[in-house]
């Protein structure tokens, strides 16, 4: 019962009990796109100036999204913890295989540098952090929960918890929200971009396609996950009846 009463939780309400369980300093949202916006507006709706944020800067975004980078930073007037890249790794990579070795390959190494050791590095100074995932933007997160133990970043010395407080929300409640409380967005929305990520790898879409068709659109659907939330593929699935 408490398990769906939970999953019956506004994300408001999540937040809420996000932030009594644990300090500000030891919790932080994940920045990147739309849905992290709306919590970021949630959350300063609870907490203003002190709301938790951190982003990472993989050196390959749009112009566009430093842009945004700053205007969020603005208009919430927060300090948003940018994190970057080992520089020695970066120019390792680069001078072995090129700026676009994940063409020929895969994404996964380029992201393990460019995203996940500098993830990792955050997530050791915090017990928590929270995320936009929805379940359904993509057929690795149909079965997302509200809360889970991170098992992808958690140490026998340290549990980490996520938070997904918009798991149950879809693309439209987002967008409804965002139009509503004139939360600010990244103007690559206005061009067919629904999911942003670096540079290289996202196109806009088109009428029909998935949102996360434009992310890393020369691999499979299950391959939609860079490492920040590997533990996704962990999550039994929905069974799919067909009929």
């Amino acid at each position: 019962m408490a398990e769906l009463l939970k999953q019956q939780a506004t994300p408001q309400e999540i937040l809420r009990g996000t932030f009594e369980r644990f300090e500000t300093n030891r919790v932080s949202i994940s920045f990147s796109g739309a849905e992290d916006v709306v919590l970021i507006d949630m959350a300063h709706k609870m907490l203003g100036g002190q709301t938790p944020v951190f982003s990472l800067d993989t050196g390959r975004l749009h112009n566009e999204t430093y842009i945004f980078l700053d205007k969020v930073s603005d208009h919430y007037n927060i300090q948003i913890d940018v994190m970057f890249p080992d520089k020695t790794n970066v120019e390792n990579l680069v001078k072995e295989k090129g700026l676009f070795s994940f063409y020929k390959e895969d994404h996964q190494e380029c992201c393990s540098i460019r995203k996940i050791e500098p993830l990792k590095r955050k997530l050791e100074t915090v017990d928590a952090w929270i995320t936009g995932q929805r379940k359904d933007q993509s057929v690795t997160r149909s079965a997302l929960p509200h809360e889970q133990i991170d098992t992808a970043f958690s140490t026998p010395d340290h549990k980490l918890i996520k938070f997904n407080p918009l798991a149950n929300w879809t693309s439209t409640e987002v967008w409804n929200y965002i139009r509503d409380n004139q939360v600010p967005y990244n103007p690559l929305h206005d061009q067919g971009f629904l999911s942003i990520g670096c540079q290289p790898c996202t196109r806009p879409i088109g009428p029909g396609q998935h949102e996360r068709e434009g992310r890393w659109w020369w691999e499979g659907s299950e391959d939609k996950e860079c490492g920040l939330h590997s533990q996704n593929t962990d999550i039994p699935q929905p069974v799919r009846v067909i009929r």
